[in-house]
């Protein structure tokens, strides 16, 4: 009998506990694993943690979200160059009309393909990598194998490359973003390359004909 009395306390005490604090939840859970079983019983756990107010907790992962298109605005800046650093580098519209190989500019017409003109002598396929590779997503191998730069080091030519990018998009992004960046103390002059359509256009005339 003395062993039987604090058993019967403690358990009263416990159960009371738990039915004033949350009786709503173990009625649930009673009857549905009674009627329809575990699955059931488990979903209705997850409506009573929404009913209940643990769903506050679900706006945290929008905040990170948020934190991670601020990051891709600089897209792995170790690697590349940043987006501030193009702004930072770059001539305003009232700069680029002092120099004179931007008077008559005109960005053509877009493919993905672009066209690098005034670029100064130290300029090395690295340094443009590094300007323009922020506008390739190197994880995809179709755009990986898209990009092309070729670096004119002689002849007339020089000074001038040809970059090609994975789409439109980005050739105009980088046309928008890159244009009047100076260089080596140079601003760099980015338009869409002329010879990109014209060659498409005569070929597909050829197999019309």
């Amino acid at each position: 009998d003395v062993f039987e009395q604090p058993q019967h306390v403690g358990h009263k005490k416990i159960e009371f506990h738990i039915s004033t604090e949350i009786p709503a939840v173990l009625q649930i859970n009673s009857e549905k694993e009674e009627k329809n079983g575990k699955r059931v019983y488990l979903y209705a756990t997850t409506e009573e943690i929404n009913n209940t107010g643990f769903g506050r907790i679900f706006p945290a992962p929008s905040s990170n979200d948020k934190m991670e298109t601020e990051e891709e605005d600089d897209e792995i800046p170790s690697e590349f160059i940043s987006r501030k650093d193009l702004e930072k580098n770059r001539l305003s519209r009232e700069e680029m009309e002092k120099y004179s190989v931007f008077k008559n500019y005109e960005p053509g017409d877009p493919n993905c393909r672009i066209y690098v003109k005034n670029l100064a002598k130290q300029v090395q396929e690295k340094d443009l990598k590094f300007i323009f590779g922020r506008y390739v997503d190197f994880q995809s191998e179709v755009e990986r194998n898209m990009f092309d730069i070729r670096l004119m080091k002689e002849g007339r030519m020089k000074g001038q490359a040809f970059i090609g990018l994975p789409n439109e998009k980005a050739a105009a992004k980088a046309l928008k973003e890159a244009n009047g960046y100076v260089l080596f103390e140079k601003p760099m002059v980015v338009q869409f390359a002329r010879s990109a359509r014209p060659k498409q256009d005569a070929n597909e005339g050829k197999r019309k004909k």
